[in-house]
């Protein structure tokens, strides 16, 4: 039996048929004009790049960069890839075996588990805890893996919540996976989107000899149509990862593996994270000052970074209806907490252009009015 991607389905749908799209989850897209001016180069510096290969494991420049923000990483511990999407992909074809089981986050963006599931593999789940922030039960984790475990999968910024873990939840994981053997599997997409002045997200990498980080130039570089994304293993995996990275898309673009070289250069790459922070840092600001119209309907706890947040609404409708009605009648999407096995809660991005955010607020707020009356 195939699993559907149930939120990637319903945003299929969806998403570039509505006026106001609140379902994205990185920081307002870049201009290639804008993000050149931010680079200090000029368009015509990208004329002479062909439209070739790059390097199978992605342009040695590149690579360099990316193994620089790791602590101890290697060129030989990288592969770009096409975006976050094939990585966790190449992860779950890698490492899973027959009779081997996951544990993922409760709720979570359920990308890697569902190549997971697709491959037999049992899921097993632990629960972040809303009314502790979205704490991970750290007990429930550690009753929870067993001998079977080969991956546990963990979102660090966390996907939907914002939920940052402390290094104490941190030291719970590995000490979990360790007392199995298991891999850690760290989505760290959402490195860079701290808010306020939240330091910056530690890696796995680095803190457990079975570690795969997984990144991408999306959500905190604001550059997701370049579709590049990389991962960081142990060096004698880079291989293996590569002989199915040849099957699936050979390569990431020349192209991308250029735009996203420029954007990690030490000189540049601050910038980028800089324009994230002030995107987020106003964007949660603005929506939470109009959720306050409905202060007795609605409730989020603030995120500690990201480009959104998952907001609990009190009404007599569950989660994929009041959306369906917000695309159908408000032409506004938000994403049903019902994709996150959250019903009553639905996902909002919020680091985007302030009249463009305010108006499609203003539409949710109309929608709630709607349904109280």
């Amino acid at each position: 039996m195939f699993h559907p991607f149930k939120i990637e389905s319903y945003l299929t749908e969806h998403e570039k048929n509505v006026t106001y799209n609140y379902s994205e989850s990185g920081v307002h897209p870049l201009k290639l004009g804008d993000f050149l001016e931010l680079a200090g180069k000029d368009l015509n510096e990208l004329a002479n790049i062909e439209m070739d290969y790059p390097n199978v494991r992605g342009k040695i420049e590149l690579r360099e960069k990316i193994a620089a923000l790791y602590p101890g990483a290697k060129i030989g511990n990288i592969l770009t890839t096409i975006g976050a999407s094939e990585a966790n992909y190449l992860t779950a074809e890698t490492l899973l075996k027959p009779g081997d089981e996951m544990i993922a986050l409760q709720p979570a963006y359920l990308q890697l588990p569902g190549n997971a599931l697709n491959n037999n593999i049992t899921l097993r789940t632990v629960e972040l805890i809303e009314d502790q922030n979205w704490a991970l039960n750290t007990e429930q984790l550690m009753a929870t893996v067993n001998s079977s475990t080969k991956i546990i999968s963990i979102i660090n910024p966390h996907n939907p919540t914002g939920h940052i873990l402390e290094q104490a939840e941190m030291d719970a994981i590995i000490q979990a996976a360790e007392s199995v053997g298991a891999w850690i599997v760290a989505d760290e997409v959402y490195a860079g989107t701290e808010r306020g002045d939240t330091k910056p997200t530690r890696s796995f990498w680095g803190q457990y000899d079975r570690v795969i980080a997984i990144n991408s130039m999306s959500k905190a570089y604001g550059m997701p149509g370049l579709r590049i994304g990389w991962i960081v293993a142990p060096e004698e995996l880079i291989p293996e990862f590569q002989l199915r990275h040849e099957y699936t898309t050979i390569s990431s673009t020349m192209l991308g593996n250029e735009l996203a070289n420029i954007a990690l250069d030490p000189e540049v790459r601050p910038k980028l994270t800089q324009r994230a922070r002030e995107l987020i840092n106003f964007g949660f600001d603005t929506l939470t000052e109009m959720l306050s119209a409905h202060g007795d309907i609605y409730k989020v706890v603030p995120p500690q970074a990201s480009a959104m947040c998952i907001v609990r609404y009190d009404l007599p409708i569950d989660s994929l209806a009041f959306v369906d009605r917000l695309v159908h009648e408000k032409s506004t999407l938000v994403v049903p907490g019902s994709c996150f096995g959250l019903d009553h809660h639905f996902r909002c991005s919020s680091a985007l252009p302030e009249t463009y955010l305010r108006e499609g607020l203003n539409n949710i707020n109309e929608l709630v009015s709607e349904i109280k009356g």
